[in-house]
C-alpha cells in the first residue's frame, strides 16, 4: 500500500527537509534548538540532522527567547551583502529568536513565527544575523508587526545575550551588533538567505 502524500514517510532533515514557510518572509517555520531553560548550547548536526551538544554555556546568561533557525536558508554572499560590516556570511542557516507569552520548555520542535525585525550581528567578521519573531497567534505578542512594538526590555535582553553568550574571560568579544532593524529589513535578509540556500543546495 503506497503512503499518501500528506505526510513524510521518513523523518526529514531539519535544515534541508523542512519548508521555509508558506508565507515567507512574513511568516516562517522555525526549528527550535534551545529554550530559555537550557544551560547547554544544543545545535543540529548538519550532516545527520540530529541534535548534538555544541558546548555547555560558560556564563550564567540564559537565552531570553526560543532560539533556532529557519529551514532552507543559508548565510552566504547575498545575505552578507546586506550587512555593511561583514566580510562574508557564516555559512549556517539563518538564526531566529521567537518570543511567546507561554513558556515553551522543549526544543526540537517546529513552530510558525511572525517576523518582526532583526538584530544585525557580526561574529568574527562574518554576518550572523538574528531574526526576531513572535509566535504566530500568540495571545499577547501575536498582534505585533514590528520590533519597535516589542517591550524595550525584551530587545535589550536579546542584545545582551548575544553580546555575552560567547564571552571568554581575558579574551576580546568577537560578536558585535551593527544595528537593530525592523520587519522590512528582516524580510530582505530572509529573502537573501533563501536565495543563498537555493544557489548552494538547490540542486540537491
Amino acid at each position: 500500500m503506497p503512503f499518501p502524500k500528506t505526510f513524510y514517510r521518513w523523518r526529514p532533515h531539519p535544515w534541508h527537509g523542512l519548508e521555509v514557510g508558506e508565507n515567507a518572509p512574513e511568516f516562517v517555520n522555525a526549528y527550535i534548538e534551545i529554550t530559555p531553560f537550557d544551560l547547554v548550547k544544543y545545535e543540529v548536526d548538519k550532516y545527520t540532522g540530529f541534535m548534538h551538544v555544541d558546548r555547555p554555556q560558560r556564563s550564567s546568561s540564559h537565552p531570553p527567547a526560543l532560539y533556532g533557525f529557519i529551514p532552507r536558508t543559508y548565510c552566504g554572499d547575498h545575505t552578507s551583502s546586506l550587512n555593511p560590516v561583514a566580510n562574508k556570511g557564516d555559512r549556517d542557516p539563518l538564526d531566529i529568536c521567537v518570543i511567546s507569552e507561554r513558556p515553551i520548555s522543549r526544543g526540537e520542535i517546529i513552530l510558525r513565527a511572525k517576523v518582526v525585525g532583526v538584530i544585525q550581528g557580526i561574529d568574527n567578521g562574518e554576518a550572523d544575523d538574528k531574526i526576531v519573531a513572535v509566535l504566530k497567534n500568540d495571545n499577547i505578542y501575536g498582534a505585533i508587526s514590528d520590533i519597535s512594538e516589542l517591550p524595550t526590555v525584551i530587545v535589550e535582553r536579546l542584545k545582551h545575550y548575544f553580546l555575552t553568550y560567547k564571552l571568554i574571560p581575558g579574551e576580546d568579544n568577537k560578536f558585535t551588533i551593527e544595528k537593530v532593524l525592523g520587519r522590512d529589513e528582516a524580510f530582505q535578509i530572509i529573502k537573501a538567505a533563501m536565495k543563498d540556500y537555493d544557489e548552494v543546495y538547490g540542486g540537491y
